[in-house]
């Protein structure tokens, strides 16, 4: 069966249940950022663009439980599983599923999975550009909130110089999350369209925080 607007809609509503109580990083409304920008993004790309919604829908399903979890094991996998069972029941056709679960899978930064198909790398680059620019500025500062963690040690930088992930530990702070990923972003991007996106928002990103830093130690 091919992709409708009826299955579309019926996933969107599906996917949206795992989001409730969710954390305002990821919560809905990152979803709703990142569709927009994958529809805009994949229009330019030319990808299948009734398969990228369904995959935008569902690639954090399995945030929520991630976040609770501290972190044991990858949402972006346990997304796809979860989203496979949901996919299976409309009777999508195969190869479909199978690109949709990829997009899923791959569309971490912390993982090893890499995205080859189209659609998978303008789902990667839709969500990764969510995370940085003057939104991506918001959620990091509120994903340190979510975990207790302090704005900034001071320590990053040279903490980072070991290139271990300190992701849900003491020393994930917001400026932890900017200098390991954030400030790396517009190098990743996969698309010609999201390269242009990402050095706008990198450009105001960068002046932020080095005007963060500049007050932290009482200058303007």
């Amino acid at each position: 069966m091919k992709i409708n607007k009826v299955i579309t809609k019926q996933v969107e509503l599906e996917a949206k249940k795992y989001f409730v109580g969710a954390s305002g990083c990821h919560d809905w409304s990152h979803v709703e950022r990142v569709y927009n920008l994958a529809m805009n993004i994949g229009k330019q790309e030319k990808a299948d663009l009734s398969a990228l919604a369904l995959a935008v829908f569902l690639h954090d399903i399995g945030r929520k439980a991630e976040m609770e979890s501290m972190g044991k094991f990858c949402h972006a996998e346990k997304g796809a599983e979860l989203a496979e069972k949901i996919l299976l029941k409309y009777k999508i056709e195969q190869n479909a599923i199978d690109n949709i679960l990829h997009c899923i899978i791959s569309h971490r930064y912390r993982n090893n999975h890499v995205p080859t198909t189209i659609e998978a790398k303008v789902l990667f680059d839709a969500d990764k550009l969510d995370s940085i620019g003057a939104v991506g500025v918001g959620r990091d500062f509120l994903f340190a909130g979510y975990l207790k963690h302090a704005l900034y040690t001071g320590n990053e930088k040279k903490l980072l110089r070991d290139k271990a992930d300190y992701s849900y530990t003491k020393d994930d702070t917001a400026v932890m999350e900017y200098e390991f990923k954030l400030k790396k972003i517009k190098d990743k991007m996969l698309t010609r369209a999201g390269k242009k996106i990402a050095l706008g928002r990198h450009n105001f990103m960068s002046l932020y925080f080095k005007k963060f830093w500049l007050e932290v130690n009482g200058k303007e």
